[in-house]
């Protein structure tokens, strides 16, 4: 859970979190068993910045395995790369500067 992962990363003290499945509370825990407060607005602000570093990851990895996809164009043992092969390696490079997450990426269009 993000939200217990945001407390944990706000609060060094904090080594175990809680969320009471007929409540919805969620506890914090120190290594001593005792009960540790915490903010919720410092947590959803976190939690919000793991999600989106969460969300950049996936986008990345995508973006690596399509890369690595095309890494035989560049080979010593093939033909020289079109304009439109580099342009598309580059625009997969550069695809993080305009998206942050696989929900609304537009993908360039590979070329033959």
């Amino acid at each position: 859970m993000m939200k217990h992962d945001a407390i944990i990363a706000l609060n060094s003290s904090i080594s175990r979190v809680i969320t009471k499945r007929e409540t919805g509370q969620t506890i914090a825990y120190d290594d001593n068993g005792n009960e540790v407060a915490w903010d919720a607005d410092a947590v959803a602000k976190k939690e919000a910045e793991l999600i989106a570093a969460f969300k950049l990851q996936n986008l990345r990895d995508e973006r690596n395995l399509l890369i690595a996809e095309t890494d035989w164009w560049d080979m010593s043992d093939t033909p020289d790369m079109t304009d439109a092969q580099k342009k598309y390696r580059q625009d997969l490079r550069d695809i993080t500067k305009t998206y942050s997450s696989l929900d609304d990426v537009k993908w360039p269009t590979k070329p033959e």
